[in-house]
């Protein structure tokens, strides 16, 4: 799912379209992406061809983008590295937050997850898994979507509501058929985490996978981010997670909150 939410911010004078657009190059890439040509990310940002031949020789001369040798395609450069390092070393959190995870990981026996959103996507920050785990192929760094994943319907639970109406919105526009779907998925999510302090997934992000997960806003300039807990449905239950690790979740929260008073 691609995010053409800059589309209402053209108009605005202050708005760099070329700047956006060079942006939009970097963040197409995912995770399990080891390359990419000029024509898939033309694809991914909808941009033409000959604007995007144009970004990725740019953004290469200038490290953001590395040529792999003997072909036509292009990586992440150590530019990004140095940028993603200064942003996640500014997130005292996850020094507090690790071994509060790790100790929830080992109860639950699956991965625990700290992560806030970008764009259509929850973007993990911190990552843990139990040594008994069948792990997921997930680490930090990993993107998983908002709409359909704990992770994410619990962000959009402690997030402010314009925003969240606004996210709500995007999703609308860009997969209407999906929408009555993902609308009631949101809105029973927004209900549970009101009502059991937690937000659910059982197998609708993956068949095979549940989850649950709180928001929360830890404050000191940090974006709003949410806690998971998630694994092999064969696993973790849904009567596990709700009556065994919810407890424990919630816990760990509190802990994180009350080491970052707003």
């Amino acid at each position: 799912m691609h995010d053409r939410s800059t589309g209402n911010t053209r108009e605005d004078r202050h708005f760099v379209t070329a700047l956006a657009r060079g942006l939009e190059v970097l963040a197409c890439f995912r995770t399990s992406d080891r390359a990419l040509g000029n024509q898939e990310i033309a694809r991914r940002c909808q941009l033409p061809k000959s604007t995007v031949s144009r970004l990725t020789s740019t953004l290469t001369r200038l490290g953001y983008l590395a040529r792999v040798e003997g072909s036509q395609q292009y990586s992440l450069g150590t530019a990004c590295l140095r940028l993603g390092s200064a942003m996640l070393s500014r997130l005292d959190i996850r020094k507090v937050a690790r071994p509060l995870m790790q100790e929830l990981a080992d109860f639950s026996g699956g991965t625990v997850s700290l992560g806030t959103r970008d764009r259509f996507s929850m973007i993990y920050v911190e990552h843990c898994r139990s040594s008994a785990a069948i792990a997921l192929t997930l680490d930090t760094g990993s993107r998983i979507p908002v709409a359909t994943s704990a992770i994410g319907r619990a962000w959009l639970a402690v997030a402010a509501d314009a925003e969240r109406q606004a996210f709500m919105e995007q999703v609308r526009d860009v997969d209407d058929m999906a929408w009555p779907r993902l609308r009631r998925g949101i809105e029973q999510a927004l209900a549970d985490h009101r009502e059991l302090g937690v937000t659910c997934s059982m197998g609708e992000w993956q068949a095979d996978v549940n989850g649950i997960a709180r928001g929360f806003e830890p404050g000191q300039g940090m974006p709003p981010m949410a806690l998971n807990v998630g694994g092999p449905s064969f696993r973790l239950s849904p009567s596990f997670l709700l009556q065994e690790v919810r407890p424990r979740l919630l816990e760990v929260v509190r802990q994180l909150e009350s080491s970052f008073p707003r």
